[in-house]
């Protein structure tokens, strides 16, 4: 699951930077429909063009989106938060250690441990 995660994630990092070979791809899947149907030369009866001229636009629609893309990102502005901090010194306090034990939990040493605490799973997941 993770690596599907991962693999999908580097997929769609990647993908803007193969746009133009996206368009080629659907233009060769599709290049005889393209040909026959939206072609400027299709009614031809010698046409050499085979729908490259419909290739040509739609690459040159995606380098213009691109840099509408990339006008857009320069002209947006760049906000730069900065958090002055003051210098915090902190003392040393000493710690008082008591040599004397006065605990009462020290005094004797534990007879058995507890079986409804300590005991293993009754089922496994």
């Amino acid at each position: 699951m993770k690596r599907l995660f991962i693999i999908v994630l580097s997929i769609l990092i990647l993908s803007p930077s193969f746009g133009s070979l996206f368009v080629y791809a659907s233009f060769k899947i599709n290049q005889k429909e393209i040909a026959q149907t939206i072609c400027v030369q299709r009614k031809s009866v010698f046409n050499t063009c085979n729908g490259r001229c419909e290739l040509q636009k739609s690459i040159k629609k995606y380098a213009d989106n691109e840099r509408k893309m990339q006008d857009s990102l320069k002209e947006k502005v760049e906000l730069v938060y900065v958090q002055n901090s003051t210098e915090i010194n902190f003392a040393v306090i000493p710690v008082l250690e008591s040599k004397e034990n006065s605990s009462i939990l020290f005094d004797k040493k534990p007879i058995k441990a507890s079986n409804l605490t300590f005991h293993p799973p009754l089922c496994f997941v």
